[in-house]
């Protein structure tokens, strides 16, 4: 059987997802030109919700909410907004399989489509400590926050041990925000990180002080200069004990990780050029493929401020670089139809450099 061909299809269905959906929309994309390919089973949302409102034990967010693209004060695009627009949204549908030579993609039920142009958004995925093989790291009640139906299982399972114990292992953005929400829903709360203070890469010893204060006033346990080595678990399988570098054990009823993310490549790795972990790209966000463009998490991208490349991991950039490549990707699909004369007129104008 044939591929069906589409003119663009965008993989991914979180932040740049959305932010791409909607610019599509506003640069007038035909009904039926456009396909989104998520693995999640909801509209593109604006995923820093989960750390944060989605876990409140009053009045929570939950979808439709926040849906983008109400995050930067634009409208919320729920599912009838896709439908709406013409532009048909494949949700549970994850990417088994790509060819950029043959410009196909092929999902997990193993259905192929022939695309035109091709945006990877794939986002990343949270690093697992069972990936360095901690003992115990398989046990129930140890949780990890990326996608909502990850918020929904914290979320039922927070309300199940109300007044209990957690543990939360890592001291950035997720772990200093997961900690925060926990206290909120009456859990009692110790934190776990090596690092000297809260967000080293972001905070002065000053400010993390003054944040750690903060906490410690809320009856937040903090643990600073150790790392996790292994968990105990019960009979059924569900975590009690964390055991810590310095030979400290912590008795626990859930344990929430937030150690970091890594960028989701997917069946693309191997394909396209890589650099610092992401797929290299130019100021466009085109990748070494032709009609092949790359945003977010997974885009290793030239910013003159620094005069090097770099793969940023912000919800600002998703969106910004989901935009910027699909005004640049449209305007060269433009050019290349229009006569030659008028292509060479216009070119200038779509000039872009990131900084």
């Amino acid at each position: 059987m044939d591929a069906a061909m589409l003119k663009y299809v965008l993989v991914g269905g979180g932040v740049a997802g959305g932010y791409a959906a909607r610019e599509f929309v506003k640069l007038g994309v035909d009904p039926g030109e456009l396909a989104i390919f998520s693995k999640e089973a909801v509209a593109p949302y604006e995923r820093p919700a989960l750390s944060k409102a989605y876990l409140f034990p009053e009045s929570p967010a939950r979808l439709p909410g926040f849906h983008t693209c109400v995050g930067s004060g634009g409208e919320r695009q729920a599912p009838e907004w896709y439908a709406d627009n013409g532009i048909d949204l494949h949700l549970n549908s994850e990417i088994a399989k790509a060819d950029t030579k043959s410009k196909t993609i092929t999902t997990a039920a193993g259905k192929t489509f022939e695309y035109g142009s091709l945006l990877i958004a794939t986002g990343s995925t949270f690093i697992n400590l069972a990936d360095f093989k901690t003992p115990g790291a398989d046990a129930g009640g140890i949780h990890y926050l990326r996608e909502v139906n990850d918020a929904d299982n914290l979320v039922r399972e927070m309300k199940d041990i109300k007044g209990g114990e957690a543990v939360v292992v890592g001291g950035g953005y997720i772990g200093v925000e997961l900690a925060a929400c926990l206290a909120l829903n009456s859990i009692r709360v110790t934190m776990v990180f090596p690092d000297p203070h809260f967000m080293p890469r972001l905070f002065t010893p000053e400010i993390a002080s003054f944040y750690e204060g903060y906490y410690k006033g809320k009856g937040i346990n903090i643990i600073k200069g150790t790392s996790v080595t292994a968990f105990e678990k019960d009979d059924q399988g569900n975590v009690t004990k964390v055991i810590l570098g310095d030979g400290r054990s912590l008795s626990t009823n859930l344990v929430v990780v937030g150690i970091g993310a890594k960028p989701r490549l997917g069946p693309f790795k191997g394909q396209l050029e890589e650099e610092k972990g992401g797929f290299k790209v130019d100021a466009s966000f085109r990748t070494s493929a032709q009609d092949v463009y790359a945003v977010g998490d997974v885009a290793t991208f030239p910013m003159k401020m620094y005069g090097d490349r770099r793969r940023v991991e912000h919800v600002d950039h998703a969106r910004k670089s989901a935009i910027q490549a699909v005004q640049v990707g449209s305007a060269i699909i433009q050019i290349l139809i229009l006569p030659r004369h008028t292509a060479l007129s216009i070119i200038p104008s779509f000039h872009v450099s990131v900084t």
